[in-house]
């Protein structure tokens, strides 16, 4: 008689070393419709998913909420660093750069992440909420001046990206010249296309920031990292700037505009643009629960081989949780949203977002600015037209095309 396979102590193995189908995270199957694929990894492997990254680039994916919870509490056994993995990765892996060892406190464990993170949470800190207001208002009114008399747009070319871009240097003190390598390479390496040179190119526009305000500093997020008691070194400024970037560009211009493609064809919100009821900050936190900007991430590495939800995870090899996955859990999802703040989207524990304040301020303001600028605002095509962009991490659409009443330009102050 044949045991049931829920009641073996291993259900289906290590699913590193798996021998039956990975999914491939990295697909445009997947991207177009990664909801129905957590629906099919539930159904098939419960809480923990045999995936590839990229090709021959396998992890485990974890699309349980308390499993992911347990994880992301104890970083003795899954801490962040990642350099025993990586030693057998190709250089020319396109998500290496998204995933490999630097001296900052995403990738780092110990005492180590605790001296990178007490920098970073004393330099974001004295970020003024206030003044940060009056710059997304700064950036944000001449953006839309420059479409608003056309009656459509692309509002991630032209307003999503070059806001979020243009924020982020004003608070890192990033002149625009060095802003535009950054975010040249910073693409990159978000896009897998070309990722080891869009490295190189980002490591030398930050040193060269790094530089700069190492001669003449200022009342930024980069010169309160220099004058920290850390006495972090130039290299090790160049890997706090990559994860602030990494955090401030990509996320937050993809939770714009998924908050603004639900604003758009969900009628709870749509009324909203016109004077209803559900706020921006309703349609932001929904989208933190069902659709969150980097939908995968938050990656780490078993000291040891452990096990878990009756699924042994091999050393040193990376297990990354599903945000959108975990907050998408039958076993937590009760429909309800508003002013809900329990998802993962800022992840939890040591490796917590120290920015979520400042990411709640400059996304709300680009969205109230564009749309009491333009309260007619409409979806450009049928939603089922929109393309989503593959990746392993984010979730983050091709282009959101837009039409509204051709409208005379704000004033500027």
């Amino acid at each position: 008689m044949t045991t049931p396979p829920r009641s073996c102590p291993v259900p289906h193995g290590s699913p590193i070393d798996t021998d039956g189908p990975r999914v491939s995270l990295y697909s445009e199957e997947f991207a177009a419709d990664p909801h129905r694929a957590y629906r099919e990894m539930r159904r098939q492997y419960g809480s923990l998913v045999p995936v590839n990254l990229a090709p021959d680039v396998p992890a485990t994916l974890v699309i349980g909420y308390h499993t992911a919870l347990r994880i992301l509490n104890d970083p003795e056994h899954f801490p962040a660093d990642p350099r025993t993995w990586q030693k057998g990765v190709p250089g020319e892996c396109p998500i290496l750069p998204m995933l490999e060892w630097r001296p900052n406190a995403l990738r780092s464990a110990g005492l180590e992440h605790s001296r990178y993170r007490q920098a970073n949470v004393a330099a974001i800190a004295e970020v003024d909420l206030h003044s940060l207001h009056a710059t997304v208002e700064r950036i944000a009114i001449p953006l839309i001046n420059a479409f608003c008399q056309d009656g459509a747009a692309d509002l991630i070319s032209q307003y999503a990206f070059p806001l979020t871009f243009a924020v982020l240097n004003a608070t890192l003190g990033c002149p625009p010249d060095i802003g535009q390598q950054v975010a040249t390479g910073m693409a990159a390496i978000f896009e897998g296309v070309n990722a080891d040179k869009g490295n190189a190119m980002l490591t030398d526009a930050l040193f060269e920031l790094v530089t700069s305000k190492r001669k003449e500093p200022g009342d930024d997020i980069t010169s309160r990292l220099l004058a920290h008691p850390a006495k972090l070194d130039d290299v090790e400024m160049i890997h706090q700037l990559v994860t602030l970037y990494g955090a401030g560009i990509e996320p937050q211009q993809n939770l714009i505009v998924n908050t603004l493609l639900l604003m758009l064809t969900d009628e709870r919100f749509a009324g909203n643009v016109l004077g209803g009821s559900l706020s921006t900050r309703d349609a932001l936190d929904e989208v933190l629960f069902t659709d969150p900007p980097m939908a995968n991430y938050c990656v780490s590495y078993p000291r040891q081989p452990i096990l878990i939800d009756g699924v042994w995870l091999p050393a040193h090899q990376p297990v990354v949780i599903s945000m959108s996955g975990c907050n998408n859990d039958p076993k937590i999802s009760v429909g309800g949203y508003v002013a809900n703040r329990s998802h993962l989207a800022w992840s939890v524990g040591p490796h917590a977002c120290p920015a979520r304040s400042m990411a709640y301020l400059i996304v709300q303001d680009a969205i109230d600015q564009l749309l009491d600028a333009l309260p007619e605002l409409a979806l450009g095509v049928a939603p089922g037209e929109l393309s989503w962009r593959p990746g392993p991490f984010h979730r983050a659409l091709v282009s959101l095309p837009v039409v509204f009443p051709e409208s005379p330009p704000l004033n500027v102050f």
